[in-house]
């Protein structure tokens, strides 16, 4: 029996701790919810950045909410090359030795020492999923695309925890290598 998931690109954006969302857009400001995201409690943000690394800027990066403890930044490898940085395939949140960079939001600048990351890749999944699909947090699978240009991915995080939806997420680069869409199905084979 197959085992199958749906698949979500990530584009690049931020994840602002509250006192940066303070310094880019105003004392006591709260982020503005523009949609919701698949994994409870996330959501988009109206509110957009601009990135500004050693060599361009990336201008319109949009802010992900809730505020964490953290400001992070999340881009492609590509991204990396575009702003000046050699930015490390990390697990969320890992962000000791990362590369900084400049923010500019409407109402001022934060200049990150540390946070900007490639997102490795992962799959979100309720400890319910995981039981089902016989894995466990933090182990390493592998998932399977198809199509016309498909491929197996390799070092999957597993992410179980009791309130996430299942879904892997990939970047963007990584979904068009591999010809996937949004919600288009994929298959976990450890």
């Amino acid at each position: 029996m197959k085992k199958l998931l749906p698949i979500a690109l990530s584009n690049r954006h931020a994840h602002l701790s509250q006192n940066d969302v303070e310094l880019l857009f105003g004392k006591g400001y709260e982020l503005t919810v523009m949609k919701d995201l698949s994994q409870p409690g996330q959501f988009a943000c109206k509110e957009k950045v601009d990135l500004v690394g050693p060599k361009n800027t990336i201008k319109g990066v949009r802010v992900l909410g809730p505020a964490r403890k953290e400001s992070q930044v999340e881009v492609s490898l590509a991204d990396g090359f575009t702003l000046g940085l050699a930015v490390p395939v990390r697990d969320s949140g890992d962000l000791e030795g990362s590369p900084g960079v400049k923010l500019v939001g409407p109402v001022g600048e934060v200049v990150m020492e540390k946070g900007v990351i490639a997102a490795a890749r992962h799959i979100h999944m309720s400890l319910e999923d995981a039981k089902d699909f016989g894995v466990e947090d933090k182990q390493i699978v592998k998932v399977k695309t198809s199509g016309q240009r498909g491929l197996v991915f390799e070092n999957v995080l597993v992410r179980a925890h009791k309130s996430y939806a299942l879904e892997m997420h990939v970047d963007l680069e990584e979904g068009n290598a591999a010809g996937v869409s949004n919600c288009d199905l994929v298959e976990l084979i450890k």
